[in-house]
């Protein structure tokens, strides 16, 4: 396909210059030209032909790929209406690695009728140097029998993490379909997500799809596949948990054949506005750490926040408690690592971090935006994996010869705003407030704090960089990667040089805050093991059953690959629940009336620190009640959402000198924004029947569950409901779907809701 009219405009707002498709950098300004290929959903474009353009800007390649050739202006975004139909792909952002994200819409004329086609951003597919012809990338089927051994349990340990959330979310059947299952690299992705038949795909089937696969695996391996296969179709595997942990010790057995070299460099820089640097990075800027000699290497990036007022502060004492935490850590052998609780480490470790800086805070009676805090990214490469941790809006992205990927999701508003559903991430992000955090540590105590921790196996050279946003904003990694670091995995340059490379541009192109990064170049050397491996059900798992039912479904994905949950649209029934905490001033208020209470959320301004804002759910109101005001001070009520159920931890005084007894239940009714105050949410609630009555029989133990929990450290802070149980408010008229993750109050109410990690 060919189109020599067809220009790329450079995404300089000042600029916009034209230029030939095959340029990379603005011929008038030097702006990198980014190349957005678009993946048009079900084949949308059989009304044109390559070579034409489309809506003005969309030039298409193929009958299901386009490429924006105005990236510098927002897509056409589908109507709110519709957002129901691609709610899976919001929800599942935090998989973004794997499944590609609602760019925006295309309006076609098909005859006498209009539709909005979707494009989704980042599709599997590789472009030629002319930026006119793409090609898909293979698909998992195809490229299979040219895999390493490694490489092959890599990608179905891929599958097994990907299961559960895709059932969730009534699309699993998307990783049974060759078509759609692609590989790039070591890494799987899909094409498009397809909604499940009835009935639904189960595990069975899973194990039936590889079976399918033996013919072509490596020998060393074959064995293993063939009997988890069988398990899986038997069900003596009958949840991705017990999947994940007999995949794991294959994994392991086979890391044990590589030889990887770790370097890491990192640098820090005060940059050219700021006159005190707060970022903070381990180890010390600009040293050079090699593993080996070195028994063991951490990687760590901190970006403070308090300015003047302690942000410094805050970063060097996260890195300092860290790095002590861990530093026996890093050096456990290969062979005696179990992931869930190096996860559970990892994780203690940046509690006891918050904690550190949350009592200083304290200490010097800091309050609001007086508290200093700091955001976390980390990277802790061990055996054959790399673990990644991250609180706040710090960076981390995975580098290999095959492409640049953005592996943390931002703890900020406009990425709660798309794993909720509200939104597509490009609108998102032009919102007010969009980057306004959600979390950071030292804001509040660590049973507020939710860390998300990633593993991702080696099997190639790969380089993570750890970036403070002074470089990470306005996508520099993205224009940049390709030109600064893909030279260190060809050898043409090395962490140090780039590091220098990354910290100019930072300062040149951004230029309006600290800059702090950290390189971590992986090297592999793979060589296929001399026995075969043999599967094992690990015996904690021998007597368990599971319920398969869409309608309970197994919440807990048993990984610690990504522990950012989807929340589920409705409370299933005996779903335990997890409390989501953020601070923020509240105001709680009542009516005189018994119809109902109301609840005020004054929204602080947008700035960088944890700074929650209710998302605005559209209802039809019950009724208009005029509230009197009682000032409460409690714990945030962030994410509030229709169907949540409060209750009570102590009397409260209403205004009209009425009183809520400790206990005291009651329902989210409403959520509606004040007219008459501009960032302030109403909400309407509504007492709720005291539930006396005994509970009924479960069908699962409730030790299981706890059990279940326990590995995430939340045995102190979750209501756990039997299966079977009644909601607490079931007698009442029934709510809108719930959209939000559970908040908690403090000082007089708690907030239960589903599972929101």
């Amino acid at each position: 396909m060919e189109n020599d009219a067809a220009t790329l405009y450079c995404p300089n707002e000042h600029c916009q210059a034209s230029n030939p498709l095959t340029h990379k950098f603005c011929q008038q300004c030097r702006t990198p030209l980014p190349k957005r290929y678009l993946w048009v959903e079900a084949e949308g474009l059989s009304v044109a032909s390559p070579g034409e353009i489309l809506a003005d800007r969309y030039l298409v390649i193929s009958k299901s790929v386009v490429l924006d050739t105005k990236p510098g202006f927002l897509p056409q975004m589908p109507e709110l209406e519709n957002l129901q139909a691609i709610k899976p792909y919001l929800r599942l952002i935090p998989y973004r690695l794997h499944i590609p994200q609602v760019y925006g819409v295309l309006p076609l004329t098909d005859g006498q009728s209009q539709k909005d086609v979707l494009l989704l951003e980042r599709p599997p597919l590789v472009a030629d140097d002319t930026g006119q012809e793409v090609q898909l990338c293979s698909q998992l089927t195809t490229a299979w029998g040219n895999a390493t051994s490694i490489r092959q349990i890599n990608w179905l340990w891929q599958i097994a993490h990907l299961w559960q959330p895709l059932w969730d979310e009534g699309v699993v059947s998307s990783l049974l379909d060759p078509y759609l299952l692609r590989v790039e690299g070591s890494l799987v992705r899909l094409l498009e997500l397809h909604s499940d038949p009835e009935p639904v795909p189960n595990l069975p089937q899973l194990g039936e799809f590889w079976l399918q696969l033996l013919p072509e695996t490596r020998p060393e391996v074959a064995e293993f596949i063939q009997k988890i296969s069988n398990s899986l179709i038997k069900e003596e595997i009958r949840s991705t948990e017990q999947l994940i942990a007999v995949l794991d010790p294959g994994l392991a057995e086979l890391g044990r054949s590589q030889k990887p070299t770790i370097k890491i460099f990192t640098k820090t820089d005060t940059g050219r506005t700021r006159q005190r640097n707060e970022d903070a990075c381990y180890p010390p800027s600009d040293i050079l750490v090699s593993k080996p000699p070195q028994p063991s290497a951490l990687a760590i990036v901190c970006d403070g926040i308090g300015g003047h007022e302690g942000g410094n502060v805050a970063s060097n004492l996260a890195i300092e408690t860290i790095q002590q935490q861990l530093q026996q850590l890093t050096k456990i052998p290969a062979d005696h690592i179990d992931p869930l609780q190096l996860i559970d480490d990892l994780e203690k470790a940046v509690a006891n971090a918050n904690d550190k800086i949350s009592q200083r805070n304290d200490s010097e009676n800091r309050q609001g935006r007086q508290r200093m805090g700091t955001t976390l990214v980390m990277g802790l490469p061990i055996a054959h994996e790399m673990y990644i941790t991250h609180v706040g809006d710090s960076r981390a992205y995975w580098i290999t010869r095959h492409g640049c990927y953005q592996v943390t999701l931002d703890d900020d508003v406009a990425s709660r705003e798309v794993r909720l559903g509200y939104a597509v991430y490009r609108e998102a992000i032009h919102q007010s407030g969009a980057g306004s955090l959600i979390q950071a540590l030292g804001m509040s105590p660590s049973t507020s704090l939710h860390p998300t921790t990633q593993r991702f196996i080696l099997d190639e050279d790969a380089v993570f960089l750890l970036t403070s946003d002074g470089l990470s904003d306005f996508d520099r990694v993205e224009e940049y990667w390709e030109t600064e670091i893909l030279p260190i995995l060809t050898g043409e340059s090395d962490v140090a040089n780039v590091a220098e490379r990354l910290i100019e541009i930072a300062n040149d192109k951004n230029g309006h805050d600290n800059v702090t990064i950290a390189l971590v170049h992986c090297q592999v050397k793979h060589v296929e093991p001399g026995s075969n491996l043999t599967a094992v059900i690990p015996e904690r798992f021998a007597n368990q059953t599971v319920d398969t039912s869409r309608k309970v479904p197994d919440t807990i994905l048993g990984s610690g690959s990504q522990k950012t949950k989807v929340i589920p649209d409705n409370k299933p029934a005996g779903s335990f629940q997890l409390p989501l905490h953020l601070i923020v001033p509240l105001i709680l208020v009542a009516a005189a009336a018994a119809l109902g209470y109301w609840v005020k959320e004054v929204r602080s301004p947008a700035a960088k620190t944890p700074t929650p804002v209710s998302p605005s759910p559209t209802s039809q109101p019950n009724a208009t009640v005029t509230p009197d005001v009682t000032e409460v001070p409690v714990r945030s009520l962030d994410n509030l959402a229709q169907g949540w159920v409060i209750q009570t931890t102590k009397d409260i005084k209403l205004a009209n000198q009425a009183t809520l007894s400790s206990g005291t239940f009651l329902q989210v009714i409403e959520i509606k924004q004040n007219s008459k105050a501009a960032g302030v949410s109403l909400v309407r609630l509504r007492l709720c029947p005291n539930p006396n009555t005994p509970k009924p029989e479960v069908s699962q133990p409730i030790e299981f569950v706890q059990s279940q929990l326990k590995r995430f450290g939340n045995e102190n802070k979750v209501t756990v409901l039997p299966v079977g149980e009644k909601s607490l408010c079931d007698d009442l008229p029934p709510s809108p779907a719930s959209k939000s993750p559970a908040p908690t109050a403090q000082n007089g109410t708690s907030v239960t809701g589903p599972d929101n990690r």
